[in-house]
């Protein structure tokens, strides 16, 4: 079953995004181990399980998270919704941890001691060392991404639907 499913995952990125959401795709893979560099789901690190979720929505984004910080959109905090990306300063030296809002206060990422996880933006030790947020994803990739059951009024108005 397994290879089955890793056969869709990679012969058929939009095919397969249109048949789930982001949260569904991000339920797949936690527990999945951190590996430094890592892009598949043998292992990730932060930036790449980024780059895993989001291409299957066909959004191309940079290897690395401080790089991810710096494209798309700025989003203040409060203005968060399923699908942006959320950024930190683990090392102080700037932005060195990135993972994906889900909703809820929530966001997904690879942890370096825990693997792809799902944490609140309001544990203490992301609240002290978040530093932005950045939407990528719009438009009907975005539509895909969050699919209707977590789409808001706010969300349409901004798809033009």
């Amino acid at each position: 079953m397994f290879s089955f499913v890793l056969f869709f995952v990679f012969s058929g990125g939009s095919v397969f995004a249109s048949q789930i959401d982001l949260r569904k795709a991000v339920d797949e893979v936690v527990g999945t181990p951190y590996e430094w560099g890592g892009t598949t789901t043998s292992g990730f690190d932060c930036s790449g399980f980024i780059l895993y979720i989001f291409n299957q929505y066909e959004t191309k984004l940079p290897r690395t998270s401080s790089a991810q910080s710096k494209i798309g959109t700025k989003v203040e905090k409060n203005d968060l919704r399923p699908g942006d990306l959320v950024f930190f300063n683990t090392n102080g030296k700037g932005v060195s941890h990135a993972g994906i809002y889900v909703g809820d206060g929530k966001f997904a990422h690879s942890s370096s001691s825990k693997g792809v996880r799902i944490s609140e933006l309001s544990e203490t030790y992301y609240a002290k060392r978040y530093v932005t947020a950045r939407r990528v994803v719009s438009g009907e990739n975005y539509a895909e991404m969050i699919k209707d059951d977590h789409a808001s009024e706010d969300d349409s108005q901004v798809l033009g639907e």
